[in-house]
């Protein structure tokens, strides 16, 4: 048995942290931007869009995470591709946050009233123009707290991708554990980082609904 102080275990899983925060961003800023497109593409009057961006959302939505990283590492070699825990990881944490997000914005958008459909219309406004000029930027103020939120789900979902040998946080952890044999101590660290990555993060989302909130009384 290895010999670690308290200090060692905090620093070992401190440097295992930032690839949680590392990804947890490529997730988040990727899935964002998969969502829009998406989100343009499920706003438009094309039915056959629609009901394929909805099919792409309930597929994600309805299967595990887990199984969603063990179809991308194994799927990619399967189809001849050159792949590692970190790209199956980033990979399949960005279409689990594109699906959420796609939907989170898409339920923005229904909220806008209709009259400001109608409205950009009678502007003569392109379908895409309405969409930039009038629906977004309404329906952004309204997402920006659920989407804050929601990367909270983020951080969290990244634990899972110890199961294809990403190390980050929870793997460090049980990497540490199996060295140290104090899996009291280490996963009460584990968790405590989770929590000070991710309490700020939904404090700042309930904030952010409060303001919202205060704009529309």
């Amino acid at each position: 048995m290895v010999e670690f102080s308290l200090w060692d275990i905090v620093r070992n899983l401190l440097l295992a942290a930032r690839w949680t925060v590392v990804l947890s961003l490529i997730a988040f800023v990727g899935g964002g931007l998969v969502a829009l497109a998406l989100l343009v593409a499920r706003s438009t009057p094309s039915t056959g869009l629609r009901r394929s961006v909805a099919a792409y959302v309930q597929l994600f939505q309805g299967t595990p995470l887990l199984m969603q990283l063990f179809l991308a590492y194994f799927g990619m070699a399967l189809l001849g591709v050159e792949t590692s825990a970190w790209t199956a990881a980033a990979v399949a944490l960005t279409l689990y946050s594109s699906a959420f997000l796609t939907e989170i914005w898409h339920g923005c958008v229904r909220s806008i009233p209709r009259g400001q459909w109608e409205a950009a219309q009678s502007l003569a406004l392109s379908f895409t123009e309405q969409l930039r000029h009038v629906v977004f930027p309404q329906a952004a103020r309204i997402a920006v707290a659920p989407t804050v939120g929601f990367l909270v789900q983020v951080v969290k979902g990244t634990a899972l991708a110890s199961v294809i040998g990403f190390v980050e946080l929870t793997k460090a952890g049980t990497m540490i554990t199996n060295a140290t044999f104090k899996p009291f101590v280490v996963y009460s660290c584990v968790a405590i980082l989770y929590f000070l990555m991710c309490y700020p993060i939904s404090l700042y989302a309930r904030f952010l609904e409060g303001r919202l909130h205060a704009k529309r009384t």
